[in-house]
């Protein structure tokens, strides 16, 4: 029975993503991106009780990716192609952008299927990531309509522009696949020692909440990459 509750948690992962993208179609992104994070909760604790429980499988490998894909892959995706297609509607007439420009945001689906192929098959990602990985793009990208709905810092403008969103595309597009070294929020113990580069990020990431909002979801993700970059030992 033990094996299936990782499985169980994980279903319900692509059950969030499943209807993120009904409401994205709906117009209602807010709701889709409330969805996002209760999914990427979802990721984290089927990892987190397979390991407690000692309950791995190879179904469960499969069924985290083909979840993780839904909810990290065409998610992103969806909702970038709906940002793109508002920044278009209330960019100037005399922009003249091509209609199929909003479809350019299904290059994070495209590159996130490639980013999660690769991940199954990488030995070196047993314990840290090379790459951003799915859920941490989709999370950069679902903040964008929650930081426009709690826009305290006049962001609304930059987010709806065309050329902004392109180039987030672009820029994760290339990251989830980058050989870029990045570690893992997983502790095998709860000790200082080993796990300073996961409890500094964890602190800073809850005061950029205090301070920022939503607007601290990029600047979390930012700190995430710089910090990777440095040893613990230097922590």
């Amino acid at each position: 029975m033990k094996t299936h509750i990782p499985n169980f948690i994980t279903c319900l992962n692509l059950l969030c993503g499943c209807l993120a993208i009904y409401f994205i179609f709906q117009q209602d992104l807010i709701t889709a991106a409330y969805l996002v994070v209760a999914a990427a909760a979802l990721d984290f604790m089927d990892g987190m009780v397979a390991r407690v429980l000692h309950s791995y499988s190879e179904i469960g490998k499969q069924l985290d990716s083909l979840a993780d894909m839904v909810s990290f892959g065409v998610v992103p995706g969806a909702m970038m192609l709906q940002l793109l297609t508002r920044s278009i509607e209330t960019a100037s007439a005399s922009a003249n952008f091509p209609e199929w420009l909003p479809f350019a945001g299904f290059l994070i689906s495209i590159f996130s299927a490639l980013r999660l192929a690769k991940f199954n098959i990488d030995t070196r990602q047993t314990s840290s990531f090379i790459g951003v990985p799915t859920p941490a793009c989709t999370l950069f990208v679902i903040s964008l309509p929650l930081i426009m709905a709690h826009d305290d810092f006049g962001l609304t403008g930059v987010i709806l522009n065309p050329f902004v969103l392109l180039a987030i595309t672009v820029l994760f597009s290339y990251l989830l696949i980058a050989e870029l070294p990045l570690f893992a929020l997983k502790f095998k113990n709860m000790a200082w020692q080993g796990n300073q580069v996961r409890f500094i990020f964890m602190g800073l990431s809850v005061l950029f909440f205090a301070i920022f909002n939503f607007t601290a979801i990029p600047l979390n993700l930012a700190i995430y990459i710089l910090l990777s970059f440095l040893k613990p030992s230097s922590l």
